[in-house]
């Protein structure tokens, strides 16, 4: 007989980070998916998966069956864009750190790490898209990325997040670019 396996529930909370540089933030936000205080169990993550394509469903369904593919973040965002990409049975492709020599490059910055350009490639005039990430805090991330795609010619449909952090303006800037935040659950970080 399978094994059934209780599913906890999504969880998030804000940690101070140790050995930071100057220009890095203070606080990290920690989740239930990032696998840092305890082994994460392969339904948990499908689970998840599942209430962020219900969630964006209720919340932004204008225009959710047009999707050409999710567009994930490194680090924090793979495994987020790795699960709504199974519940909702779309591609996905992840931006990374990495500069190459790959066509339809969009480059945008992430302002708060240590590295911050950031890419993604195989960028097309016309592709609409999911934005995906872990967490979102001021959102500058994720409004860069999207004025940058609008520029190459593509529609980014909404942003889609595990963690939002209610005190840093993140859903005011994405909202005053005429873009959807969908979030899993809310915290209340350090100001």
């Amino acid at each position: 007989m399978p094994e059934t396996v209780a599913v906890p529930s999504f969880s998030a909370r804000i940690v101070e980070r140790l050995s930071v540089g100057a220009t890095s933030r203070r606080e990290r936000v920690i989740h239930s998916l990032d696998g840092l205080e305890a082994p994460v169990h392969p339904d948990a993550l499908a689970a998840t998966g599942d209430r962020l394509w219900r969630r964006l469903q209720e919340r932004a369904p204008d225009g959710l069956g047009s999707v050409d593919f999710l567009l994930g973040l490194d680090a924090g965002g793979i495994l987020p864009t790795i699960s709504l990409a199974g519940a909702a049975r779309l591609p996905y492709k992840i931006a990374w750190k990495l500069h190459l020599p790959l066509d339809g490059a969009v480059r945008f910055s992430e302002p708060h790490a240590m590295r911050t350009d950031v890419f993604a490639y195989g960028i097309a005039p016309g592709q609409r898209i999911v934005l995906v990430d872990d967490e979102i805090t001021t959102g500058r991330t994720l409004a860069d990325l999207t004025r940058r795609l609008r520029e190459a010619g593509t529609v980014p449909v909404a942003a889609v997040c595990l963690v939002e952090d209610t005190t840093r303006g993140a859903r005011d800037l994405l909202t005053a670019l005429g873009l959807a935040l969908v979030s899993l659950t809310t915290i209340e970080g350090a100001a």
